[in-house]
């Protein structure tokens, strides 16, 4: 008899199931498993090498952003002290005496009915406020040095029409 013949009932259908025999039906049954995992395992390594190289690349992206973004920071602050330095009121007092600016005077306002408030008065030297020396062009000669930002400039009177010379007359006479 038989091994198989001496299993009744759920036995012997489980032994229907099984391949008979040693060696024979277990090596192709076997086969398409073997294949299906070796490619499950293989696509999942490739899947897992992409990814890795998708957030390495990120990493470096991110890395190139936060540095360029702290340059610009950078950028903008330098900008920003040399916004505020020209903005300080020294300094627009200096560059305004530069060109000859004096402080204005009294302000007279008008009134919606037309009326004045207050005297006007033309703007004038006060007693703080020292005139800058005049450009080059003007004078007639040129400065020896350039004051240095702290310096002071030395009072100088401004020019009056004898110092400025005419332009030369292209008429013809």
């Amino acid at each position: 008899m038989s091994p198989r013949g001496e299993l009744r009932g759920r036995a012997a259908r489980l032994a229907r199931l099984l391949p008979s025999g040693p060696g024979g039906g277990s090596q192709a049954a076997r086969t398409p498993f073997v294949l299906l995992v070796v490619l499950l395992l293989g696509g999942g390594l490739i899947t897992l090498l992409m990814l890795n190289s998708a957030l390495n690349e990120g990493s470096f992206r991110l890395n190139d952003i936060r540095k360029q973004t702290t340059d610009l920071t950078e950028d903008e602050q330098a900008l920003q002290r040399d916004v505020d330095a020209y903005a300080a009121p020294d300094s627009l007092q200096r560059r305004a005496r530069e060109l000859g600016m004096v402080p204005g005077g009294d302000p007279a306002f008008l009134n919606p009915d037309g009326t004045v408030r207050g005297v006007p008065s033309a703007a004038a030297p006060s007693a703080l406020w020292r005139p800058a020396p005049p450009p080059p062009e003007v004078v007639g000669r040129t400065p020896s040095a350039s004051p240095t930002p702290s310096a002071t400039p030395k009072a100088t009177p401004n020019p009056t029409s004898s110092q400025v010379k005419p332009a030369p007359s292209t008429s013809g006479r």
